[in-house]
């Protein structure tokens, strides 16, 4: 089994409006408006149920900017998830908002947090420790900047020698503890010590 992404949610879109971004629509499908979706949650069942209503981050010249659009229906062609949204009755509509992304508000969130997910700046400054054979922690460095991705989030780690990218997933990064002010990781051997390339970045990629 895959190990478990974590999900650390991203700075807010321009209006200030939502607060989580759980998707993004991708290209039209069909004639009647739908749009297909790529996911940025674990839960779709809980974020895209008919009714929602999701704010959109979009470029400031588009006709879509400082819009929602409210989804009537999701449906699933070939195991890609299509969405139908009151304000998107036709391919043309939907030719011109994709690539939006789609954020839901704050209440929302609130009423259904996803697990293992954390806001952007709330993981930006903290310690990142491994544990030791002591019983004691090491520190590795400091969490710099997180970088988004479809299948997982990245970790930007500043370290004395670089910066170190490192896979957001329960089993390199079992526990953040924001009271604490600590990351705690298990990162693969090599992750943290070799493998620099020439700007100073490491490659969690590097050797394989």
């Amino acid at each position: 089994m895959a190990d478990a992404p974590k999900r650390a949610q991203a700075p807010r879109p321009a209006s200030g409006a939502g607060s989580l971004r759980v998707g993004r629509l991708t290209k039209p499908h069909g004639l009647k408006g739908g749009v297909k979706l790529e996911m940025f949650t674990d839960n779709p069942d809980l974020r895209f149920v008919p009714g929602a209503t999701f704010h959109l981050q979009v470029p400031e010249d588009s006709e879509w900017f400082g819009k929602t659009i409210e989804l009537r229906e999701l449906r699933w062609f070939n195991s890609m998830p299509v969405g139908f949204f009151a304000e998107v009755p036709d391919r043309t509509a939907a030719e011109s908002i994709v690539r939006a992304i789609l954020w839901i508000d704050e209440q929302q969130v609130a009423a259904g947090s996803e697990e293992n997910a954390w806001y952007a700046h709330e993981l930006v400054g903290l310690d990142v420790v491994q544990a030791t054979d002591d019983g004691g922690t090491e520190k590795l460095g400091t969490v710099a900047e997180i970088q988004h991705f479809p299948a997982q989030d990245l970790l930007a780690v500043a370290t004395p020698t670089g910066t170190v990218l490192v896979p957001f997933v329960e089993a390199i990064v079992p526990s953040v503890d924001l009271e604490a002010g600590i990351v705690t990781m298990t990162p693969p051997a090599g992750l943290f010590g070799e493998g620099a390339i020439e700007d100073g970045t490491q490659n969690p990629g590097a050797g394989a």
